[in-house]
C-alpha cells in the first residue's frame, strides 16, 4: 500500500463522524410528577426508557440542574425503586402520519385507540417542526363554510383563521364544534380532545359525529387521566396532523378543545421542575408556548392548503379576564363568546354575537355583507343594553325609534340566530337569510322614522 493510499484512508476517517456513546443513567429520586436521574447525557426534549419491576416505560426530558436530568413519564409510575435503569432513546420517531388518518381515532404517541388495527402510515412527522416564514403564507381571502349561520353570517371565519371559542363548562361547546364538523366545507376535519372526560371523548365520536363525518375526520385523544405529558403532546399531534394534510394542498378545520389544558399541563410540568410561578400561578413557558402553538395554525404557501383553526378556551367562573382567556384573545384572529345566560334560556347555539368578533371577516367578504351584519348586531345590542328597563316597564314605546325597533325585531333575531343541532345550513343560505332580515329592519326603521315625524 502506497503512501498516498494511506493518507488518503486517513483523510477518510478523518471525516467518519465518531458516535457518541449512549450511556445509561439510574433514577435518583422521584418526587410528585417528575423522576430525577444522573449519568444521562440527553437534551431536554428526548425520551428515555425507565425500567420498572413492570417493564419500560417512556419518559422525556424536561429540564436539567448540574448533573441532575429531570423526567416526566408518559404514564402513571408504578414499580419505580431508587438506582432504576434509564436508558436514553438515541431518535425520536416522530409521529405517524398519512391518509390512512382519517376515520381513526389516535392518541398522542399515533398508537390506534378505536381497534382498527394499525394505522399502516408510511411517513412520519416532528411534533415540533421549525417555524415557517411569515411573508411566504398566503393572506387570509377567501370564507370557510362551517354550517352554523351565527357564524357564516355575522362572524364570518376565512380559510386560515384562527379563532377562539370562550365559554364556560356545560354552555355547547362541545355540540357546536360537532355542528361545525359537520357543516363545514373543508376537505379534513381534525379533532383534538384534549384534557377532556373519558365519556365525552366516546360521546363526541359515536353522538356527535356520524358515521359520513368520521371518514373525513382525525381525532387525536388525550383524557383527563393521561399524564400532563401526554396531554402536551395530543395537542401538539393534533397540529402536526392537521400541518400534513395542509401540505398537501388541502383546507382543513383545526378543532382543539381545549387550549386551557394544554396550558395547564405545561403548567404542571413547569411547577413539578421547579419553574416561578408567574400570573395566577401560570408560569412565563406558559405564555411563551401558547403562540408558539397557535402560529402553526394557518395559510401555508400558494402551492399549500390552509388550517383554519378554533381552539375552545375555558374561562373559569365565566371569566373573560382569566389569564389564559386574555393571552388567547391577544394572539387568536377573532373570537367567539358561549353565553350561559343564553344557554339556561334555551337559546342554541349560545352564541353571544355583542361579545364576539371576527377581526379577518371585512377580508373575506364584501362590503354589502359587512353592513348587514352590523345592522343586526346593532339592533340586537340595542335591545340587550335597554332589556331590563323594557322587561320591568319602564320604557314607555315612541321614546326612542331604534329600541322600538330592536323590541319588534327581537323574536326575529333570536330566530335567525338559533339553530338545531342537526341542522347544516349552507353558506349561500345563510347569507340570503341575512339579506332578508337586514332589509326587513331596514324597512322597519324607516317607517319608525317617519310614524315619529309625523307625529311631531
Amino acid at each position: 500500500m502506497t503512501l498516498a493510499m494511506l493518507d488518503k484512508i486517513k483523510q477518510l476517517q478523518e471525516q467518519v463522524p465518531t458516535p457518541t456513546p449512549i450511556s445509561s443513567g439510574k433514577l435518583v429520586r422521584g418526587v410528585g410528577l417528575t423522576l430525577e436521574a444522573v449519568g444521562c447525557q440527553v437534551p431536554v426534549g428526548g425520551r428515555c426508557l425507565v425500567q420498572t419491576s413492570a417493564g419500560e416505560i417512556e419518559a422525556e426530558v424536561v429540564g436539567f440542574s448540574g448533573d441532575i436530568t429531570y423526567l416526566m413519564p408518559s404514564e402513571s409510575v408504578k414499580g419505580i425503586v431508587p438506582g432504576s435503569r434509564v436508558k436514553p432513546l438515541s431518535k425520536d420517531s416522530g409521529l405517524p402520519v398519512g391518509d390512512s388518518l382519517l376515520g381513526r381515532v389516535i392518541d398522542a404517541n399515533g398508537e390506534p385507540l378505536d381497534g382498527k388495527g394499525p394505522l399502516g402510515c408510511d411517513a412520519s412527522a416532528s411534533l415540533t417542526p421549525p417555524p415557517i416564514n411569515p411573508l411566504v403564507r398566503k393572506p387570509v381571502k377567501e370564507p370557510l363554510d362551517v354550517g352554523v349561520r351565527a357564524i357564516n353570517t355575522v362572524l364570518t371565519v376565512g380559510k386560515g383563521q384562527r379563532m377562539g371559542l370562550f365559554a364556560g363548562s356545560g354552555v355547547g361547546k362541545s355540540v357546536l364544534m360537532g355542528m361545525m364538523t359537520r357543516g363545514t366545507s373543508a376537505d379534513v376535519v381534525v379533532v383534538g380532545l384534549i384534557g377532556e372526560r373519558g365519556r365525552e371523548v366516546k360521546e363526541f365520536i359515536q353522538d356527535i359525529l356520524s358515521e359520513e363525518d368520521r371518514e373525513k375526520a382525525v381525532v387525536i385523544a388525550a383524557p383527563a387521566d393521561t399524564s400532563p405529558l401526554m396531554r402536551l403532546k395530543g395537542c401538539e399531534a393534533a397540529v402536526t396532523v392537521a400541518e400534513y394534510f395542509r401540505d398537501q394542498g388541502k383546507n382543513v378545520l383545526l378543532l382543539i378543545d381545549s387550549l386551557t389544558r394544554y396550558a395547564m399541563a405545561q403548567r404542571e410540568i413547569a411547577l413539578a421542575v421547579g419553574e416561578p410561578p408567574a400570573t395566577k400561578g401560570y408560569p412565563p413557558s406558559v405564555f411563551a408556548k401558547l403562540p408558539a402553538l397557535v402560529e402553526r395554525a394557518g395559510n401555508g404557501t400558494e402551492l399549500q392548503g390552509s388550517i383554519t383553526a378554533f381552539y375552545t378556551v375555558l374561562t373559569e367562573g365565566d371569566d373573560l379576564q382569566d389569564p389564559i382567556a386574555d393571552s388567547a384573545r391577544a394572539i387568536l384572529d377573532g373570537h367567539v363568546v358561549l353565553s350561559r345566560k343564553l344557554a339556561e334560556s334555551g337559546h342554541y347555539p349560545a352564541i353571544d354575537i355583542e361579545a364576539s368578533i371576527s377581526r379577518v371577516m371585512p377580508q373575506v367578504v364584501d362590503e354589502e355583507h359587512v353592513l348587514q351584519a352590523r345592522n343586526i348586531k346593532q339592533v340586537y345590542s340595542t335591545y340587550q343594553q335597554n332589556k331590563d328597563l323594557i322587561s320591568i316597564g319602564a320604557y314607555a314605546r315612541g321614546s326612542d325609534n331604534r329600541i322600538d325597533l330592536s323590541i319588534a325585531a327581537e323574536p326575529a333575531i333570536n330566530a335567525f340566530l338559533q339553530q338545531s343541532m342537526g341542522q347544516v345550513i349552507p353558506f349561500q343560505d345563510c347569507i340570503e337569510s341575512m339579506a332578508t332580515l337586514s332589509q326587513g329592519l331596514n324597512a322597519a326603521s324607516a317607517h319608525g322614522q317617519q310614524a315619529q315625524q309625523n307625529q311631531r
